[in-house]
């Protein structure tokens, strides 16, 4: 069918293009400013609202105005036009901008080749399940207002649905060979370097009263972890992040200082286990304390963080072994001891009166590290995730007034405790605990596991984590977050129905799935994969030849199919098939394009016996095919007399 572009749209079309604007545009209400989601709606209300009342087109004047607007206000938001969100927020102007002019059917083209944009950007936000469910269902739905521009009223409904279903199934065993077969890219493949990571939330490299309770308000997931092997208990999971050691008398910050590489004696077995970490700004692992192998590229810090080269820019995917029990730095440097002693004069008095007190009266560091989390056990302290806010003296505020914190408040508290008593002392950050999905057998740490403790140095015994929550909140360290929190401050952080618990941790191991084995299809996987093909060796060319063979092989088999003879499934055109079937076992020739009449001439000629048989199949055929007849009756038995000279 014809195709003209000027061509003026039909009433019913405009309706698909709105649905189909919609359903791009509705996911990135989720992620931008709310001026532009409103600004957005506003403009497809204002289309919506002139196609209804089948106004002419806005004055080309103002449809200019709203344009630089448009452009005036993202770069005022986004203090520039290039990048991944001005862009996108330029597709989700120009989108109904464009629904304001349409009236031909170019101007339709033009918006649904908008649409298909807009659609790929979905994937900057999220590539989970129902992101890529939700996607596809608005590339469909796009294929098929595709089909109604071009077919209009003329094709109905129902056979274009048929169409755009069997245009996507066509299209399937191309997606799947070039998502197996295309060369594996490093880095964020749905983020720019500039801003691949706006709008992420996770550890910091500071800490002060109320970042990590701010955190664990998150239920976003941090890493997922396998273990070949039995998996740790809950208190035995603590996924070491960045250490800090420099205090100012309220933030918390790690120091460069140059350190030789930490030195490790493992007391008990290695503990192999995957780590699967999300994509994030920094360039920390989160290895389970302590870390004896690391991946390559990696390396461990003199506080025995594991870090990567580079910050972590994708889902990352790394193999580690860890030891439980361990010992490090038991000859730490006299110089990164004092480090670890120094505390800002003029902060806290208080706590260093009492601190300076324990330290008179024990001489023994072990001693006076049972002594303060005795203090934290004794004084009613309570574990809560809305502490009261602290002034210019935290510490002293916080033991002896308030009373009332989460993890970092009782981890500085007890380090500053420890310094003006004469104990090297230093805060670790990082994750505690996690889940486990018996489904997968995935441990799952989220941002809500957040979590931070405390280093002391000991003589022969080196750096010694002490937890000090433990003290306070035991569960916190022995069941996690949920449950501690839930018994505290009554928050709803623990999912006590087991069929909403079953139903979470089976969409978190399909999730788990289609991260490792989509998102997760990298280059190494690609290579076993083709290895396994007998492709051992893969350079770039090679790779190439074997894509474009196999879209050349999906091209034919398609081609072969299309081109198939095919089965009408008209119960009049089959009868009319076997009377020709008929015709040619008694020796008659009959073309494709023969008309009925034309070829009862011809059997009036060549086979006059046959003649009468075939001019009751023809009469029949043609009062079902043309007049009001419904009934097939007389084909039939017009089709069967026909069959039965023939057999005579």
């Amino acid at each position: 069918m014809s195709f003209d572009p000027r061509e003026r749209l039909e009433r019913s079309t405009p309706p698909w293009l709105f649905g189909v604007s919609l359903a791009a545009m509705a996911p990135h209400v989720l992620f931008v400013p709310h001026w532009l989601a409103l600004s957005s709606a506003l403009l497809v209300l204002w289309a919506f609202r002139r196609w209804q009342r089948d106004e002419p087109m806005p004055a080309r004047g103002l449809l200019t105005l709203a344009t630089l607007a448009a452009l005036a206000g993202l770069a005022v938001e986004y203090r520039t036009l290039l990048g991944r969100d001005a862009g996108m927020g330029m597709l989700l102007l120009f989108c109904p901008l464009k629904l304001l002019e349409i009236r031909t059917r170019r101007d339709a083209m033009v918006l649904i080749v908008l649409a298909y944009f807009l659609l790929l950007t979905h994937f900057f936000h999220a590539q989970d399940i129902l992101s890529a469910a939700w996607t596809f269902g608005c590339v469909a739905l796009t294929l098929l207002a595709q089909i109604r521009l071009q077919a209009g009223q003329r094709l109905p409904l129902r056979p274009q649905l048929q169409l755009a279903g069997r245009l996507c199934l066509q299209g399937l065993p191309f997606l799947i060979v070039l998502f197996l077969l295309f060369p594996r890219i490093q880095g964020p493949l749905w983020g720019l370097p500039q801003d691949a990571f706006s709008g992420r939330t996770g550890l910091s490299d500071s800490m002060s009263p109320g970042d990590i309770a701010t955190l664990v308000q998150s239920g976003d997931i941090a890493l997922r972890t396998r273990f070949f092997g039995p998996v740790p208990s809950t208190a035995q999971r603590y996924w070491r992040g960045p250490v800090l050691d420099a205090f100012d008398g309220r933030i918390w910050r790690p120091t460069p200082l140059r350190t030789p590489p930490p030195r490790i004696e493992a007391l008990g077995p290695g503990l192999d286990y995957e780590l699967t970490l999300e994509a994030a700004p920094q360039n920390w692992l989160l290895a389970l304390d302590a870390p004896t192998q690391l991946p390559e590229k990696s390396s461990l810090d003199g506080q025995l963080t594991a870090r990567t080269a580079a910050p972590l820019t994708e889902r990352t995917r790394v193999r580690l072994q860890s030891a439980l029990i361990y010992r490090f730095n038991v000859d730490e440097t006299p110089a990164v001891r004092m480090h670890n002693l120094q505390l800002p004069p003029r902060f806290n008095p208080r706590t260093l009166a009492l601190a300076a007190e324990w330290q008179q009266a024990e001489q023994n560091p072990e001693a006076l590290v049972r002594r303060a989390l005795k203090y934290f056990t004794e004084n009613d302290f309570h574990y809560t995730l809305e502490p009261p806010r602290l002034g210019i003296h935290s510490v002293d505020e916080f033991l002896f007034s308030t009373r009332r914190g989460f993890c970092e408040h009782y981890a500085a508290a007890f380090v500053v405790l420890m310094r003006a008593a004469g104990i090297p002392a230093r805060v670790v950050t990082g994750y505690q605990g996690g889940e486990l999905n018996p489904l997968d057998g995935y441990v799952v740490v989220r941002q809500s596991d957040a979590h931070a403790w405390a280093e002391v140095w000991l003589a022969g015994r080196g750096w010694v984590r002490v937890d000090p929550t433990a003290a306070v909140s035991p569960d916190r360290i022995e069941t996690g977050i949920g449950r501690a929190l839930a018994s505290t401050d009554g928050l709803p952080l623990v999912v006590r129905a087991e069929w909403l618990r079953d139903l979470r941790q089976r969409w978190e191991a399909l999730n788990n799935q289609w991260n490792q084995y989509v998102l997760g299809y990298d280059e190494f996987r690609q290579r076993n994969l083709l290895a396994t093909l007998g492709l051992e060796t893969v350079d770039w060319q090679t790779l190439a030849i074997f894509l474009g063979g196999s879209i050349a092989t999906l091209l034919l088999a398609l081609l072969a199919w299309t081109l198939r003879p095919q089965r009408s499934t008209d119960p009049a055109r089959q009868l009319w098939q076997q009377a020709l079937r008929q015709l040619q076992r008694s020796k008659v020739d009959c073309a494709p394009w023969e008309t009925p009449l034309c070829l009862l001439a011809r059997v009036e000629q060549t086979a006059p016996g046959l003649a009468p048989r075939f001019s009751a199949v023809v009469d029949a055929y043609l009062a079902v095919r043309y007049g009001n007849q419904t009934d097939l009756t007389d084909l039939r038995a017009a089709v069967a007399r026909l069959a039965s000279r023939r057999t005579d």
